[in-house]
């Protein structure tokens, strides 16, 4: 294997490839990348059993191979170089990596490239087109409310339905939920729900265009993603994700309509003395007025009043501010509502106007 090529998308490339690496260790092939020369073309390949990556970039080919090297120092190696033309040649049990216009040359050794594991595939006609930009906003609208508590694995994902109505993506941990449901005008198969790991949801977030589209294949234990010149895989987890529709108040007796960026400032202020443990926020409610109180025992407290549009009685919930902010900061419109009931039990934060898209917030106790 002989090539040369740009750098600059080389080394992008090798950036994607490290993400989804998630093995440090030199002498086990899943720490390497798999690199394979033809004619102009350069395949990379990555995968950690469970996410697998594909992709190609144009070089000027001296000799067609193939061979895997270590990720993290090809990674290192290309960070440390220059802009410019970069040569990479294979010789017996080593990659020699040096750039054109510089007296520098880096030596790694490899591992076969026969030992990297066959990377999983989907039938072409199994794809489905969605617009990326659509996808991408979806993703942030949940992602952030998926469990890291691993003993309840078949939340450590994003759920995804189709559904009558369109495709849904729904995100809990058991204290929040995020739901967002897009109608498309592509014909979108039918599919049995599904959990996505949030590792390949984040790569697309990350490196999918917003422009154009992305190509979707589920199969009974996997998701294929398809855009521009990347492949990318994943296993699903398996499991009965809960029943999210339960968790949906029909209906809320109080509205509270406030500027998002307000509110979203104020949590960042009173957040300084908020109990790093539990991030309890207080939210006292009257006719016109929302204050944000916060305490961190023996240290200080933290208090700000905001005027919004509200009428019902006065209340006090308390509110982990994490649940708050997180989707604040995604939501795309001016001014947002949360509604409740009562102040102990689902207050539904919403945009304004109504749009495709909602999260749930258990409240917590006050003492």
């Amino acid at each position: 294997m002989k090539f040369t090529c740009e750098k600059t998308s080389f080394a992008r490339e090798i950036s994607f490839a490290q993400e989804i690496i998630a093995s440090k260790n030199a002498l086990s092939i899943m720490s390497n990348v798999f690199l394979e020369a033809t004619k102009g073309t350069l395949s990379i390949k990555a995968t950690d059993i469970k996410v697998s990556f594909e992709t190609s970039i144009p070089v000027d080919t001296a000799e067609s191979g193939s061979a895997t090297v270590f990720c993290d120092k090809l990674s290192g190696i290309l960070a440390s170089i220059p802009e410019g033309d970069i040569a990479v040649e294979q010789e017996d049990s080593k990659v020699i990596v040096k750039p054109t216009f510089k007296k520098v040359r880096f030596q790694l050794k490899t591992i076969s490239s026969e030992k990297f594991p066959e990377l999983p595939e989907a039938a072409d006609d199994s794809f489905f087109s969605i617009p990326a930009r659509e996808l991408k906003a979806m993703i942030a609208q949940t992602i952030f409310a998926v469990s890291d508590d691993e003993t309840r694995y078949f939340m450590n994902g994003v759920f995804m339905e189709k559904t009558a109505e369109g495709v849904v993506l729904v995100a809990t941990d058991g204290r929040r939920l995020s739901f967002v449901k897009k109608t498309f005008e592509v014909n979108v198969p039918d599919f049995k729900g599904i959990i996505i790991p949030p590792k390949i949801l984040s790569l697309i977030a990350k490196r999918a265009p917003d422009e154009g589209l992305i190509e979707i294949a589920v199969t009974e234990k996997s998701l294929f993603i398809r855009f521009g010149s990347y492949r990318v895989s994943s296993v699903l987890i398996e499991g009965q994700f809960p029943n999210y529709q339960k968790v949906i108040p029909e209906s809320q007796k109080h509205l509270l309509s406030i500027r998002r960026l307000d509110l979203l400032e104020a949590l960042k202020r009173v957040s300084i003395f908020v109990e790093q443990k539990s991030r309890r926020t207080f939210f006292t409610l009257s006719p016109g007025s929302l204050v944000l109180s916060t305490e961190e025992s023996e240290i200080g407290t933290a208090r700000e009043e905001l005027s919004c549009r509200y009428e019902g009685p006065e209340v006090m919930i308390a509110l982990n501010y994490r649940y708050v902010e997180e989707p604040l900061k995604v939501m795309d419109a001016e001014t947002v509502t949360l509604e409740f009931t009562e102040p102990n039990r689902a207050i539904t934060l919403s945009p304004e106007p109504v749009s495709d898209y909602f999260h749930i917030i258990m409240p917590m106790q006050l003492e």
